[in-house]
């Protein structure tokens, strides 16, 4: 399973400097609009310190962590649900995207241009997300009347028609699909044909500097703006300049500026626990790796992202989790000790887990 988070955001806001610190690739980082003309895809690891210390006991030759993909898409303005700026051409790409991560520009800086001439969070954030309406308003409003047909000559069900109008009306009052969910009782098994925009779960990431990433107030004004939506504060100067050093002098840096991780290890984190994500680890001589599963699958489900015959032939699983196995020092040692276990066909998995599966092909 594959995590892809679009990067979106208003132009000269840090999104181009955010995508080549995560992926360490110099693509173009322009001070003007539309600097990303292609929807660049980047894939990085998800930090994981435990997969160093499976490697360790099993004398692993390989490190294989969970991956996260993200697409630098171009600046979004106002119009582009109609075809201003480089218009729906980036809109289509955000629809292949599990989350969409907007980055808002909080840091003043006279030397590079806001496409509105001020720094304005919450304007910026109104833009982005109306645009996302609009869009998604349209797709409705060109789907509606070729499925009232289908539904009158009985080639479609009327549930499919309903949610379609109820996701309309949500729209239509400016809110997002996703932000509605629960409340207006929207079918999302409905509306998954259409790829609505707005059904997606966003993050939002603010491209701040000292002066916000060392103020607890602001950063809790500025989340209490998009709560209950998840919310990532980051320089993203600061985090092209980080990958360029070594793991102990990113570590100093990260300390001179007061911050305890880095940003882009927070955007990984925050973007696996939006989504409902979580790793399994398989270890041995070859390899230790994370495996990237749904929060409340089973074992035969998690056996399915390795090999669908897996899945299919699933038998048990072989479980200790990760600090059992630590602990223990061994999987020997972790045995008799009565900590691994075998698991069956209704095993919900856990964060952590290492594992081993047992099937018939």
């Amino acid at each position: 399973m594959a995590l892809t988070i679009g990067i979106v955001g208003l132009p000269n806001v840090g999104k181009s400097t955010l995508f080549n610190a995560l992926t360490r690739q110099a693509i173009l980082a322009a001070n003007y609009p539309f600097a990303t003309i292609e929807p660049n895809v980047g894939v990085v690891n998800l930090p994981d310190e435990r997969l160093d210390k499976l490697a360790e006991i099993f004398g692993s030759q390989k490190i294989l962590p969970a991956t996260v993909s993200f697409v630098d898409i171009a600046g979004i303005v106002k119009g582009a649900s109609e075809g201003e700026g480089l218009g729906n051409q980036f809109l289509a790409n955000i629809r292949e995207a599990h989350a969409i991560a907007q980055v808002v520009r909080v840091f003043e800086d006279e030397n590079v241009i806001h496409v509105d001439g001020k720094v304005d969070p919450p304007s910026d954030m109104e833009t982005i997300n109306t645009e996302l309406i609009l869009a998604d308003m349209q797709t409705l409003e060109n789907a509606i009347p070729k499925l009232e047909k289908q539904v009158k000559g009985k080639k479609a069900e009327q549930s499919t028609l309903d949610a379609y109008l109820a996701a309309q009306k949500v729209l239509e009052r400016g809110d997002t699909i996703f932000s509605s969910i629960d409340s207006d009782k929207l079918d999302m098994d409905e509306l998954r044909g259409l790829s609505p925009l707005t059904a997606k779960p966003f993050i939002y990431v603010f491209n701040a500097d000292e002066g916000v990433l060392n103020s607890p107030e602001k950063q809790q004004e500025l989340a209490g703006l998009v709560a209950p939506a998840q919310s990532v504060f980051l320089d993203a100067k600061l985090e092209s300049e980080l990958v360029e050093l070594s793991e102990e002098e990113a570590r100093e840096m990260l300390e001179l500026n007061g911050l305890d991780e880095s940003g882009l290890d927070q955007l990984a984190r925050v973007g696996f626990e939006t989504l409902g994500l979580q790793t399994y680890l398989t270890a041995g001589p070859k390899e230790a790796r994370a495996w990237t599963i749904n929060k409340g699958d089973t074992a035969p489900e998690a056996a399915g992202v390795i090999h669908t015959d897996f899945q299919k032939g699933f038998i048990k699983a072989e479980i200790v989790s990760f600090e059992d196995l630590v602990s223990a020092g061994s999987m020997n040692d972790a045995k008799a000790a009565g900590k691994v276990r075998m698991e069956g066909k209704d095993y919900i998995m856990k964060d952590g887990d290492v594992v081993e599966f047992r099937f018939n092909v």
